[in-house]
């Protein structure tokens, strides 16, 4: 059973940056691809950035490309996400997530997303 760990959120000034962390533990992590989600109050879950088993592939959704940065560390079952020049709207509960890679096409769905950390909170202010 794979737990997921997130931790490194906290408000931050917009133009500022925080990277998150995520401590993956319990199966083989490079069989799980990884992915950070966040959700806003009262807005959907959305996924944030995606990355691929071996780190070469990685997936960004527009609001956050060019920005944000998505890594991972395969010999400490770690994963990252470096937020840059954070905006208001960047403010939400962000999510860690793996998905067991099967040979599916990257990025994999959503729906393919079945273990999940517990969150942390990133506010940004004005």
């Amino acid at each position: 059973q794979v737990e997921l760990v997130e931790s490194g959120g906290g408000s931050v000034e917009a133009g500022g940056s925080l990277t998150l962390s995520c401590t993956f533990r319990g199966e083989t992590y490079l069989n799980y691809e990884m992915a950070w989600f966040r959700q806003a109050p009262g807005k959907e879950r959305e996924v944030v950035a995606i990355i691929s088993t071996g780190g070469v592939n990685t997936y960004y959704s527009n609001s956050v490309k060019g920005r944000f940065v998505i890594s991972r560390d395969n010999s400490n079952q770690m994963a990252y996400l470096e937020m840059n020049s954070l905006k208001p709207e960047d403010t939400a509960l962000y999510y860690c997530a793996a998905s067991w890679w099967r040979g599916q096409a990257f990025p994999p769905r959503i729906t393919d997303f079945h273990s999940w950390g517990q969150g942390t909170q990133v506010t940004v202010s004005s």
